[in-house]
């Protein structure tokens, strides 16, 4: 395991393991990008009181989501206004998005809610760290390696 202050080092396509569960709960950042392959990525979240991961579909990304800590509220539909699927999730649970649903968990608790995500393919620069929501939306250098392997469109943002 290659670790910083605590904080997974994403050493890319390379062998690597570490305690997901300790790591995703002591991670402070809305976005940490724990490991990128050639095929996909793992991402570590912390997300605030009442906010959320953010309301996208990705056409080519199929996404698995795991709670290890908070309540959250998941909504994912065919489209950004048919938002029929609504759950409530906590410590435990997971999250399985199909490439091209629209999704989005909100953070319903009292507490941060803290989230892995595996992307497939990679979604974001190699161990790219963002504070906030508000910087990882502003990120325009938050792009997959080119030695990933993506749609032969390019990524799907």
């Amino acid at each position: 395991m290659t670790t910083t202050d605590a904080r997974i080092v994403d050493i890319g396509p390379k062998p690597q393991s570490f305690d997901i569960e300790r790591a995703t709960i002591q991670n402070p950042d809305y976005r940490a990008v724990a490991w990128s392959g050639r095929y996909f990525q793992v991402t570590l979240m912390s997300i605030a009181v009442g906010g959320d991961i953010g309301l996208e579909a990705h056409p080519e990304t199929d996404q698995f989501l795991r709670l290890e800590a908070g309540n959250g509220r998941v909504q994912m539909g065919a489209a950004r206004d048919q938002l029929t699927f609504d759950e409530k999730v906590s410590d435990g649970w997971c999250v399985l998005v199909p490439a091209g649903t629209w999704h989005n968990i909100t953070n319903i608790g009292a507490t941060p809610m803290q989230v892995y995500a595996i992307y497939a393919p990679a979604h974001h620069a190699p161990g790219k760290v963002q504070s906030t929501a508000a910087i990882a939306k502003a990120d325009k250098e938050d792009v997959p390696a080119d030695w990933s392997v993506q749609p032969a469109h390019g990524p799907d943002k």
